[in-house]
């Protein structure tokens, strides 16, 4: 099993910067990569970021890319979603994940790939 504990959320003016950590503990070597996804009220959970352990390769949504950045900290087992020039659309519950099935790009974009999710972090950007 693993277990992923999100943080960093809160309310931000539009065009500000927030950083979301998950940290990640138990079976983390079982793992191949970690992603973000967030889902607003009345939407579908929706894909945000990953990166792959194998070559440190990031996905990005087309809605995020270029404002938002997903790194790693190995020695922690923590992974940052570094998210800048937020809009109000961007406001959503933020929820880690972690899977461990071979990481290709296609499917790492989908929820049914992860295996493990954490409790979520709320982000609101006010305008």
């Amino acid at each position: 099993q693993v277990q992923l504990v999100e943080s960093g959320g809160g309310l931000v003016q539009a065009g500000g910067s927030l950083r979301l950590s998950c940290a990640a503990s138990g079976r983390t070597f079982s793992t191949s990569a970690m992603g973000w996804f967030r889902q607003a009220p009345g939407k579908e959970r929706e894909f945000v970021a990953a990166v792959k352990w194998s070559d440190d390769s990031t996905y990005y949504s087309d809605s995020v890319k270029g404002r938002f950045i997903i790194s790693r900290d190995n020695a922690k087992n923590t992974v940052y979603l570094q998210m800048n020039s937020l809009k109000p659309e961007d406001t959503a519950v933020y929820y880690c994940a972690a899977g461990g099935r071979l990481a290709v790009s296609t499917v790492i974009r989908r929820t049914g790939w992860y295996d493990y999710w954490g409790q979520g972090t709320q982000v609101t950007v006010s305008s």
